[in-house]
């Protein structure tokens, strides 16, 4: 976990030298001069990015949930509007967004500041908006065991928005339900409701 807390991916700070040597290759492959002044610092500073935005491949995501409390309360809980920015494994382009957490407790719960850095140990890694969706719901089922979970992903993806079809403005939304989310539509419309509050 300790990647995260620092946010630092260990493995580029090991190779930073060889990922500066890379992105130098690629501005040279693309037609850059990598000699003229404002790309002289680039492949250092994009290593620099890379160990920060890529931080979450050091990290557990079940560990960064930390010590769970025992508690009884046994309704709904969200969490909402967590903003995150994660990068396309398709086309390494950026996507961000809000991810919303609803969870019905079985007896455990987690801190709620747990919740971001659930999120920040799985967004900060190539990733895909619906992969995301179910590991943060499976995460959360397997650390918490609660009678129910909820996940909602929204994104906006620069591989679709600024290439491609071109299309900015245009929202990705996922969901993953679990336990008792799964058999009750009141639930579900409660939490959707929630969160567009």
């Amino acid at each position: 976990m300790s990647g995260l807390k620092e946010y630092t991916n260990i493995q580029v700070a090991n190779n930073r030298e060889q990922v500066e040597y890379h992105v130098r290759e690629i501005l040279k492959l693309i037609g850059e001069d990598v000699e003229r002044e404002g790309l002289l610092e680039t492949p250092a500073r994009v290593a620099r990015m890379y160990e920060e935005i890529f931080a979450g491949y050091d990290a557990d995501p079940r560990e960064v949930l930390g010590v769970t409390f025992d508690e009884k309360h046994e309704e709904l809980v969200i969490v909402k509007d967590i903003v995150y920015y994660s990068q396309c494994e398709h086309h390494m382009a950026p996507f961000f967004g809000k991810i919303h957490i609803g969870y019905i407790p079985s007896g455990k719960i987690a801190g709620l500041s747990k919740f971001a850095r659930l999120v920040e140990a799985v967004t900060r890694r190539l990733q895909v908006q619906e992969r995301i969706t179910s590991q943060i719901a499976d995460i959360l089922e397997e650390v918490l065991d609660p009678n129910g979970v909820m996940v909602v992903v929204e994104g906006e993806h620069l591989c679709m928005c600024a290439r491609g079809v071109k299309k900015p403005g245009s929202k990705t939304v996922t969901s993953a339900v679990r336990g008792h989310f799964r058999n009750s539509a009141a639930l579900r419309s409660e939490f959707l409701a929630l969160i567009k509050e």
